[in-house]
């Protein structure tokens, strides 16, 4: 996210909404009884660092506690709370801490099924930074894990907080694109990826991105906020994976690819096509889905409905507003305009509501589960070079 172009254009006290509450495996969520909810913040890197940021401005959070095994990271992450924050180097003493409802897991991809565990474990609601896990055994462990518990887990999709995107979501399956027949979906940059390192020895831990063993590359870091979207909005999960990447561009030592071009093919006939450079930025981030009637298409902030051949000509009414006096945004369409917060924001705000409420996210274990799936799908398709099917075994 982009925060630098982004102007809230609503209050953070009108940005959140309620959710409907629930139960699973016969547990009903035990619902707090107070209002201010004690966090504790696993990985203090950019990611971590910056939500501890959101969270200071956000009534009822505290973060009391931060850890990092990078020590330069979890001061940056103390310093980031004014300095009031306990600080670990092992995160299971984190855990043992009582007076922390709610872990915020940010650390590198392969740690999250284990670190969001034991926290559930250790009796703390959840917020699991995407993707939810690495590897069908580690998605198949936390899944369990937390459908077995009476906790709130909240996976890090933050899309699926923007009350843009669940506006446009609900228009394209109420009818506004037609029959969707394919989703373009792209994450393009102009950058090498890497972080400084000064010490030689830290060089995994804190480029674990551009290694397998830690990381999903692109796929887990960029595309699974994507597929995460095109699962939600065609409510389904892919048949099959094909696609092929490669280090075709930064030859220096990194084991994941710096370039990924992939195609998922949905129950509907839609085929999902996603694709991530790092050697040109053009366009940068973009989701488009493409119907019989029209495009919606989606960056970071933003959205615009193009109507497609002779519904373009016909179009009278769109989201209430005249069709002779229609906003058209030069090359794009008719801009959709919607009140909306930061998605990050959002995201932590419908967290908090979650636990205070009782109430299930809409970016959860299931719907984690199931990108993350998509997102090994998507490595074992490029890696192996073989079309990927869908792992029944799941039975997500």
């Amino acid at each position: 996210m982009k925060r630098r172009e982004f102007v809230i254009k609503s209050s953070l006290a009108t940005a959140a909404i309620g959710t409907t509450s629930f139960m699973k495996s016969g547990m009903a969520y035990s619902k707090k009884t107070t209002d201010s909810i004690n966090f504790g913040v696993i990985g203090t890197g950019d990611r971590g660092g910056g939500l501890i940021n959101i969270m200071n401005n956000i009534p009822e959070l505290n973060v009391i506690s931060c850890c990092d095994i990078l020590p330069f990271r979890l001061q940056k992450g103390i310093a980031n709370t004014s300095g009031k924050a306990k600080g670990y180097s092992d995160y299971r003493k984190l855990l043992e801490q009582k007076d922390i409802d709610a872990i915020l897991v940010a650390t590198p991809f392969n740690t999250h099924s284990q670190i969001a565990s034991e926290a559930v474990d250790a009796g703390k609601h959840v917020f699991c930074e995407k993707t939810m896990a690495k590897g069908y055994d580690g998605i198949s462990r936390l899944r369990n894990k937390v459908n077995s518990s009476n906790k709130i887990f909240q996976t890090g999709h933050q899309y699926h907080s923007s009350r843009l995107y669940r506006h446009a979501v609900d228009l394209i399956q109420n009818g506004k694109v037609g029959k969707v027949t394919a989703i373009e979906c792209q994450w393009n940059r102009n950058g090498n990826w890497r972080r400084p390192v000064t010490d030689p020895a830290q060089e995994r831990a804190i480029n674990w991105r551009m290694y397998r063993e830690y990381s999903g590359g692109l796929v887990a870091e960029l595309c699974s906020h994507q597929i995460d979207f095109t699962n939600w909005v065609l409510n389904a999960t892919p048949d099959q994976v094909l696609g092929v990447g490669g280090i075709d561009y930064w030859k220096d030592g990194r084991e994941t690819f710096d370039n990924v071009h992939l195609i998922y093919s949905y129950p509907n006939g839609v085929k999902a096509t996603f694709t991530c450079l790092t050697s040109n930025s053009k366009d940068d981030y973009q989701i488009k889905v493409m119907g019989d009637k029209g495009t919606l298409i989606l960056d970071y902030v933003n959205a615009w409905f193009f109507p497609e051949g002779n519904y373009k000509k016909e179009i009278q009414d769109v989201d209430g507003v005249s069709g002779a006096t229609i906003k058209w945004d030069e090359g794009k369409g008719i801009p959709i305009d919607i009140e909306h917060a930061d998605p990050s924001t959002q995201a932590l705000i419908d967290f908090k509501n979650n636990i205070l409420n009782n109430t299930v996210p809409t970016s959860n274990v299931t719907t984690g589960a199931k990108a993350a799936a998509c997102v090994q799908m998507g490595l074992d398709a490029m890696y192996n070079n073989k079309i990927v099917q869908w792992n029944n075994e799941l039975n997500l």
